[in-house]
């Protein structure tokens, strides 16, 4: 288990120096592989992302050292299904401490390998929203929730994560039960475990839940997470609104990460790394963020959005500007089944 203070201290510093990067979603990079129902330990078993890690450990440990050398600061666990509730539907949910742990060791080990003293590497947990939302679907308890979540935040610390990422969250509900496990596992360990909530605002302007991204905050603003954030739903342009108004409220970091535009009728995103970079640094332009970045890129993507934002030095990047704080901008993409509405 890492030393969560010194991580979350190492982050904070980082933040107010400069722009911190996240990796894109795993789902994308594992399409690219074209990988067999075998490969993923059976029929039954193909789908679940979060079984590669013990299927093919290779690939998963790939594609982190691709993110790693693409720019990113940090790379997401391969565990957006891997609370027991969603493992369930593939018969896996003893698995869930198992799973969890070993994805978390997976990405330790590429950040630790490329990681030096001028550039650190962390590694984030990632806890998705579930199949289950209490005020949307309905079918589980608060209490259940709250079980499931502590199982996948324990065995991701135990793996060596630096903090944890309840993301794609569109319940708050949901969210205070993940928030919960999370103190009850801070107490445990006798460390305060440092986390991020991202929620997904759908095109009627709140969250599939109903609750918009003002209420979203006065809810959740008692748990001083290390960033507020958004992510999926509708790209950049419908996002801005939402990302202005999030930075206006609260003097926690700000966190985001679209899709990449809207899919078209075969599912993909056409944006392209040149577009992407012009639309979000919109973003930054108005101080609202760091990097912003998208869902429906690639490690291409990364890198040119990195290469985009080093031959400007505008005063968002080095300078503070909304309460005095830099921003958190996390660089994502699709790919992942998403579990509740679209993410």
């Amino acid at each position: 288990m890492r030393n969560l203070t010194e991580s979350a201290q190492a982050l904070r510093d980082l933040l107010s120096q400069r722009i911190l990067v996240l990796d894109g979603a795993m789902g994308t990079m594992l399409q690219q592989r074209n990988l067999t129902a075998e490969d993923f330990g059976g029929a039954f078993l193909e789908g679940c992302n979060e079984n590669l890690v013990r299927t093919r450990p290779d690939v998963v440990l790939d594609i982190h050292r691709k993110y790693f050398e693409a720019g990113a600061d940090i790379v997401e666990t391969d565990t957006f299904g891997g609370a027991p509730i969603v493992l369930a539907e593939y018969g896996l949910a003893a698995d869930a401490p198992l799973l969890n742990r070993r994805a978390a060791e997976l990405a330790r080990q590429a950040a630790d390998e490329l990681s030096t003293p001028a550039k650190p590497r962390f590694v984030a947990g990632s806890m998705g929203p579930t199949t289950k939302a209490i005020t949307v679907t309905g079918g589980v308890t608060f209490e259940e929730l709250r079980e499931a979540y502590y199982i996948q935040a324990k065995g991701l610390i135990e793996g060596g994560v630096d903090l944890l990422l309840v993301e794609t969250s569109q319940d708050t509900r949901n969210i205070k039960a993940a928030l919960l496990a999370i103190q009850k596992l801070s107490r445990e360990i006798g460390a305060q475990v440092p986390f991020i909530i991202s929620v997904t605002i759908e095109p009627m302007g709140s969250m599939l839940a109903g609750q918009t991204i003002e209420a979203m905050w006065a809810s959740l603003r008692f748990a001083k997470p290390l960033a507020f954030g958004m992510n999926c739903a509708t790209g950049p342009e419908f996002m801005t609104d939402h990302i202005r108004t999030l930075s206006q409220l609260t003097g926690e970091f700000v966190s985001c990460y679209p899709n990449a535009g809207l899919p078209d009728e075969e599912g993909k995103y056409l944006e392209t790394p040149s577009s992407l970079a012009a639309q979000l640094e919109k973003f930054v332009d108005h101080g609202w963020l760091a990097a912003p970045a998208p869902r429906g890129a690639s490690s291409r993507h990364l890198f040119r959005n990195r290469n985009h934002r080093s031959r400007r030095q505008h005063p968002a990047l080095a300078g503070r500007r909304a309460h005095q704080r830099h921003r958190l901008a996390p660089l994502q993409e699709p790919g992942r089944r998403r579990k509740v509405g679209r993410g």
